[in-house]
């Protein structure tokens, strides 16, 4: 099936960013608005207490299954937001580092930004996204 996202780049932006700048679906797309994808574990546990990188990969997991739920993959994404509970820039890349790894070739248009507090105790990554499929 083809993909519905279209990743869009210009010559006239920097590349040294790792996604693209911007990204379509067309107008026949059904999209996905998933909730922020929080490290939790099945138990309703936060999975890698104090580790921004293993919060950061429980997060994809979790948004994977979602995805599939809702009949989409993580090709299918064309927007997400990486919310990460520092000030330090280090912390923000650690995670970062994880989430760009999922996602491979499909660069999808990213905002990481770090903020004060998240939901749950103890929870240091969350991840927002919204896919767009073809049916």
């Amino acid at each position: 099936m083809p993909s519905a996202v279209s990743l869009i780049r210009s010559p006239q932006l920097s590349d040294v960013a790792q996604y693209a700048y911007a990204a379509t679906a067309p107008a026949n797309a059904r999209l996905i608005f998933l909730a922020g994808s929080c490290p939790l574990n099945e138990d309703g546990s936060i999975a890698g207490i104090g580790d921004y990188a293993a919060q950061a990969a429980t997060c994809i997991r979790n948004m994977n299954i979602a995805l599939e739920a809702a009949g989409a993959s993580l090709t299918d994404v064309i927007s997400t937001r990486v919310l990460v509970a520092s000030a330090k820039q280090g912390d923000l890349v650690a995670a970062w580092e994880v989430v760009r790894a999922a996602f491979g070739d499909h660069e999808v248009p990213s905002t990481l930004m770090g903020t004060t507090v998240l939901g749950y105790d103890h929870q240091l990554v969350e991840i927002e996204a919204i896919a767009a499929v073809l049916d």
